[in-house]
């Protein structure tokens, strides 16, 4: 019996010795220290934690001793971003740059469709939709498709050259009653114009390295050829500008597919992150350089001097907002108005030339199939008479 009872002794004090080597490796008696005593002193309530590593209990012990090293950072903070974000376009003038070296292509297809009311004609188009003269006209309904192939390449992450090349295909009828003739009925008439449109050429510049709560700023320039057919290159159905023969109809026989005018147009465009929207907007001014010496083609009635003629300046003001909803979509929203002002001939406002207001509401998505090619859509809304009813462009950016 007392055999059994020494085993029993032995037994106990190696099992003893087992939970003590236990406890030291498994930090038991470092957390006993720092709870102000062992897991049995807090009773049946007392929960284990997870162990601490090893550096963690010799910070500890090193805290308790007042020795402790001071906080070193761990790893390499992110690179910080000076690129603006990203939004689905809805503005011509983008606002995210291409990078160094690389090339962005990009095919748009642009649709244009706009009808107006008792509209003024002098013989020839200022601006498309707005014809000017002494027809009585009822209606006229304008429809117009552009292809255009544009092309940005990176000179460095802050500057990039741009160039846009569109080919126009337009369509107007006139639904018009010829004035002082006793006419009861109403005559339609239709003209098109397809062809080269204006090349233009745009540069533009990061300012600043915004970032979370601060703005970016992108000055830039913008430059448009003539290349296209102007108003003054086309065929005008009337004699002697209808002032004496009021039975042709003042309308060009053939629709332009250009202005017709040199222009330069300097802007700044902003976007400002604030979580989880990113407001945007632009202002720009476009100056229309006069041209000399004008002539008008008339209809069997050969070449008609017109003299110095200056289109009207613009003055553009835009703002939107844009809202990722997830890693490839995202959406915007924006409203863009612009100031057109008085057409002169030889130093005199031609007549029925006024100051024009054109607003627009615009709506537009992205999706991003790639890190290199994403889908652009964008619908326009006229919200003022002389402003088209319905404009759709369709963007495909492709990097290279």
């Amino acid at each position: 019996m007392r055999g059994q009872i020494e085993a029993l002794q032995r037994q106990l004090a190696q099992q003893e010795a087992d939970y003590r080597a236990l406890r030291h490796a498994v930090g038991m008696d470092v957390l006993a220290g720092q709870r102000g005593g062992n897991i049995a002193a807090g009773g049946g309530g007392a929960t284990a934690l997870p162990m601490p590593s090893s550096d963690a209990s010799i910070d500890m012990q090193a805290a308790q001793q007042g020795t402790a090293t001071p906080a070193t950072p761990v790893g390499q903070a992110p690179v910080e971003n000076s690129r603006p974000p990203e939004v689905a376009p809805i503005f011509q003038q983008p606002g995210v740059l291409t990078p160094k070296g690389k090339i962005v292509v990009e095919p748009t297809y642009q649709f244009g469709y706009s009808t107006a009311d008792r509209v003024a004609l002098v013989g020839y188009t200022i601006i498309p939709a707005i014809l000017i003269g002494l027809i009585d006209v009822r209606q006229v309904r304008s429809t117009t498709e552009t292809a255009i192939l544009t092309g940005r390449y990176g000179i460095t992450n802050r500057m990039e050259l741009e160039v846009r090349i569109p080919y126009v295909d337009t369509h107007t009828d006139t639904v018009s009653r010829e004035v002082l003739t006793g006419s009861a009925e109403d005559n339609v008439f239709g003209s098109s114009g397809k062809g080269l449109g204006d090349i233009e050429a745009t540069l533009r510049y990061q300012i600043n390295n915004g970032g979370a709560d601060k703005a970016y700023y992108i000055g830039w320039l913008r430059f448009k050829s003539r290349t296209g057919k102007d108003p003054f290159e086309v065929v005008t159905d009337c004699v002697t500008r209808c002032v004496q023969n009021l039975t042709g109809t003042g309308l060009p026989v053939q629709q332009p597919t250009g202005t017709g005018f040199y222009t330069i147009q300097p802007g700044l465009t902003w976007l400002f992150p604030s979580d989880p929207v990113v407001f945007f907007g632009n202002f720009s001014y476009l100056y229309n350089v006069e041209r000399h010496n004008v002539y008008e083609n008339i209809l069997l009635g050969g070449r008609q001097f017109l003299g110095n003629v200056k289109m009207g300046n613009e003055a553009d003001v835009s703002i939107g907002m844009g809202m990722a909803l997830n890693d490839k979509a995202s959406l915007s929203i924006g409203y863009d108005q612009t100031f057109v002002g008085s057409t002169y001939e030889s130093g005199r406002k031609v007549p029925g030339s006024t100051k024009v207001w054109l607003g627009s509401l615009l709506i537009g998505g992205s999706y991003r199939f790639s890190d290199k090619r994403t889908l652009n859509i964008t619908l326009g809304v006229g919200v003022t008479r002389d402003t088209p009813d319905a404009t759709v462009i369709v963007r495909v950016p492709m990097m290279f």
